[in-house]
């Protein structure tokens, strides 16, 4: 049972204004996994205002000095590995391995390529007599969700150092218990006081709180596109910068030109892909579009692949645990169920808890074929282990019903002829465009076209997020 009770500001655990606790959840048990404290405004205020402090001295730091502390950060994390990776199974449901080789990497993977960043970047230049200065923005609101926790926690604060930023962190109620890890870490790895601050809490009193908050510059926010909405009209007020990782609902193109083999190995991707982390990804290929000429081809390799994945407690070796919670089944659950009703067909999975699983919040992993683009499955974001598969005639109306979406977080297309493949990518709205599977790239922008918000994290791009641009003019005399 973990009780984080405290919040983290100004450099020491202190304790909530107003006390008010929430049990966490173990979503494969449904049991209390343990609380923690719920913050409020005044909680808020008081991180803010010591970010604020902080930031004074912490933006004038070196290069050298940040270099050094993302080292320090660096070795404490690798030192606190496995507890992280635990702590994210017990708060997710995540299967041991995707916690240990996934969750957790990320954590040290984004740490390590600002670290690599940083040590090369260019924080001024100079054109004719005029410098142009990067500098830091100032005090970050960070709002982060409980998909891939730490993930989200490092992509945001490690870049926010690296430029000299100060921040205040609020993680998803759901799961809490990686962000206290990832505080302790930065605690034992020398983090000046107030350059970091946590507070727990809800989004409607603590995120609000933050993103409304004068004395905070920028809020990064990545949740849904509901919420999201809700974060910039907290933060118009103030004229803060908003950067905002949303929802997706992304197509996966599978050309037609593939061989037999290609074709089921790229169906098999896909459906590997959706599946998942339970399928709660945002940038997860959740609409397959397939050639109708090979639609029986696709349906068969699709059921072998949603029927090969199995599902189960976090310990067992199966490739897939429980969604996050209660609410998010019910959820899922009534989607699979309205896309029958719309009349979709159960190639895979459909409704209710797999056999044998009665406790905890599993999900079967589903795929679901003779959708069109109008059913609210192929429109709405489901976020869960579910995959709709949908024909077309030509790599035209492919495209079409591909950017038919109000969501561009993400794309993927397969095919034989690389310059075909690369033209259909070139076509297709959507932030980042996955082609034959390629592996992730951290040094990859990450962000979304439309509805999937605005801004980039990620490698180099994610570092101009947390800096203000500043033109010096005569700075350097005029040549005679």
């Amino acid at each position: 049972m973990r009780d984080y009770l405290k919040f983290y500001i100004n450099g020491a655990w202190i304790d909530p204004v107003t006390p008010k606790t929430l049990d966490v959840t173990n979503p494969a048990t449904e049991a209390v996994a343990g609380r923690i404290s719920m913050g409020s405004a005044a909680d808020v205020d008081a991180a803010v205002k010591a970010a604020r402090a902080a930031f004074a001295s912490y933006s004038q730091t070196s290069v050298a000095e940040r270099v050094a502390l993302l080292e320090a950060i660096i070795n404490e994390y690798k030192k606190r590995y496995a507890d992280m990776a635990a702590a994210i199974t017990e708060e997710m449901g995540a299967p041991a391995v995707l916690s240990q080789k996934a969750q957790a990497a990320m954590g040290v993977g984004h740490l390590t390529t600002a670290l690599n960043v940083l040590k090369d970047y260019r924080f001024s230049e100079q054109r004719g007599t005029t410098l142009l200065a990067k500098e830091p923005i100032g005090v970050c609101g960070l709002i982060t969700p409980w998909n891939w926790p730490v993930n989200q926690i490092a992509c945001k604060v490690a870049p926010a150092l690296a430029v000299g930023c100060t921040m205040v962190l609020k993680p998803s109620e759901l799961s809490p218990f990686s962000a206290q890890i990832w505080t302790e870490i930065l605690h034992a790895a020398g983090v000046p006081a107030g350059v970091f601050n946590l507070v727990n809490g809800d989004g409607p009193t603590v995120g609000a709180a933050l993103s409304s908050h004068p004395e905070v510059d920028l809020v990064s926010f990545t949740g849904s596109t509901r919420a999201g909405i809700e974060v910039a009209r907290n933060a118009a007020p103030t004229v803060k910068r908003v950067h905002q990782e949303l929802g997706g609902k992304s197509p996966n193109l599978i050309l037609p030109d593939l061989d037999a083999a290609g074709f089921q190995k790229a169906v098999t991707a896909g459906v590997r892909g959706v599946m998942n982390n339970s399928g709660q990804s945002c940038n997860a290929p959740t609409r397959m579009l397939v050639p109708n000429s090979r639609m029986d081809e696709a349906l068969a390799a699709a059921k072998a692949a949603a029927e090969a994945t199995t599902v189960g407690a976090p310990d067992s070796g199966a490739a897939l645990g429980p969604v996050i919670s209660r609410n998010q089944w019910d959820k899922i659950e009534g989607l699979i169920a309205k896309g029958i009703e719309e009349g979709a067909t159960v190639v895979a999975g459909g409704v209710g808890k797999p056999a044998g699983l009665d406790t905890g919040y599993y999900v079967k992993p589903t795929v679901l074929a003779g959708v069109n683009n109008q059913m609210t499955v192929a429109r709405e974001e489901i976020f869960g282990p579910v995959l709709t598969i949908l024909g077309y005639d030509t790599v035209d109306e492919a495209v079409a019903i591909a950017n038919d979406t109000p969501y561009g977080l993400a794309a993927y297309v397969s095919g034989a002829d690389a310059e075909a493949t690369r033209k259909v990518a070139s076509r297709l709205r959507a932030g980042q465009v996955n082609i034959n599977s390629a592996a992730p790239d951290l040094m990859a922008p990450f962000g979304g076209f439309k509805q999937s918000g605005n801004g980039r994290e990620w490698g180099e791009h994610a570092f101009g997020e947390f800096l203000e641009v500043k033109a010096v003019l005569g700075y350097a005399a005029k040549q005679a």
